[in-house]
């Protein structure tokens, strides 16, 4: 009896596995790397007066930081535009008003000439108060080319004292602007207060948090954030959905980002010609703290409002992301002048924000449109979505069936035998 468990349980879960690899084939890619111009990248450090606190390694945290600068200056990959932006380093004064203004250009990003950055970093000296706020918005300003991928990595080692300048609304609002910039942020020694406030900042960019303690780590970290800049990326192209259908911009395949607000509906248009096949999905982010029980609802649906398919995403409790995705193919045409069907994307959350949270700006998401060429027999795909794999599973059920009818007969025959014997 064990051993005939045992042979059905294999049987079932290689049914199941060939069951899935013919139900879920691998999705083509929506988008394609950027390389054509010089990724970018602006240090922002901290050299506020904290930063003299002699606590990693036996020595201060600046000159862990100057250690950490150095080489990362001399391991910066050639086609890396690098910039350094310091923030506190000039004002010792006890004004507020003028220390939250202490932040400047240390060096242009721009191809790095080594010594020169160098001695810069050299000259640099504790001194003011902690702007973060104020150095995220200039920084922002600080990139040259619209085009590249753009990163800037904070470094820091307390919260922000430039209140109410929250630096991580700023980050939101450098976000909305759809400029594809990333910002990652490293906590020298960090509080819990300070790694909230880092943490919020990166995640509300698509960045890391880490937390530092040592001065190899600094330079690990930031060696392996200034090479992540090198590597070919997606950019993201900013849209702005409509508010109907009709109103609603047309795209094309690619990845695209834009802002939702609360319950709110965004309508985007895609023209699908006959024997295509539309491949999207929607990713929304919860920058911000929410209440439980939410959803993203990804519906394509005819000029008309007639709906085609749509992708549901649902959750109860605190995430970052939530994504859902849909597939329509059009059915081919014997008309070789046959038009383009024009297919609505409507996409709906139902995410509410937390007591005292604010509401804009919306939350950000990011839409991935694909069109390719579909299966040889669109309806394969409308009704199992398994591709020109369906009749090897029709196979796979029949043989199944059949070995049960034999294995039961096969078992009521032996038990005959036994009763006779």
């Amino acid at each position: 009896m064990i051993t005939r468990k045992r042979l059905a349980a294999g049987v079932c879960a290689l049914l199941a596995a060939l069951t899935a690899g013919i139900a879920f084939p691998v999705a083509a890619a929506a988008g394609e790397p950027t390389g054509g111009t010089a990724p970018q990248v602006d240090l922002v450090l901290d050299v506020s007066g904290s930063m003299r606190t002699a606590d990693i390694d036996g020595g201060s945290r600046m000159a862990a930081a100057k250690r950490a600068f150095n080489e990362v200056l001399d391991a910066t990959p050639e086609e890396v535009q690098l910039g350094i932006r310091t923030l506190g380093a000039n004002y010792p004064g006890d004004n507020q008003k003028t220390g939250c203004k202490d932040t400047a250009q240390l060096y242009p990003v721009s191809t790095l000439d080594r010594t020169e950055a160098k001695t810069q970093v050299a000259t640099l000296s504790p001194t003011g108060w902690t702007p973060i706020g104020p150095a995220l918005l200039k920084s922002a300003g600080d990139f040259t080319d619209s085009a590249a991928s753009k990163r800037i990595v904070l470094i820091s080692d307390g919260e922000d004292t430039c209140a109410p300048l929250d630096p991580c609304e700023v980050a939101r609002e450098i976000a909305a602007k759809g400029i594809g910039l990333t910002i990652d942020t490293l906590g020298l020694v960090p509080n819990t207060k300070m790694r909230q406030q880092l943490s919020c900042i990166a995640e509300a960019t698509g960045g890391t948090y880490t937390s530092v303690e040592h001065a190899d780590e600094l330079t690990d970290k930031v060696n392996q954030l200034v090479d992540r800049a090198a590597d070919p990326v997606v950019t993201p192209v900013a849209t702005e959905g409509a508010g109907t259908c009709a109103t609603a911009p047309t795209l094309k395949s690619g990845l695209y980002t834009d802002r939702e607000e609360f319950t709110q509906q965004r309508w985007y248009r895609v023209d699908v010609d006959p024997g295509q096949e539309l491949r999207a999905s929607v990713s929304v982010g919860a920058d911000r703290a929410v209440n439980p029980s939410y959803g993203v609802l990804l519906r394509a649906v005819t000029v008309h409002g007639r709906e085609i398919v749509r992708g549901e995403g649902a959750g109860n409790g605190r995430t970052d992301v939530i994504s859902t995705g849909l597939r329509y193919p059009k059915a081919d045409s014997d008309d070789e002048d046959a038009p383009a069907e024009a297919v609505c994307l409507q996409l709906t959350n139902s995410f509410s924000a937390a007591s005292g949270v604010k509401t804009t700006p919306g939350l950000p998401l990011e839409l991935t449109v694909d069109v390719v060429d579909a299966p040889s027999k669109a309806s394969d795909v409308a009704s199992f979505g398994l591709g020109r794999g369906w009749w090897l599973l029709g196979v796979l059920i029949l043989a199944g069936f059949v070995a049960g009818l034999l294995w039961g007969w096969l078992s009521r025959w032996r038990v005959a035998v036994w009763r006779t014997n």
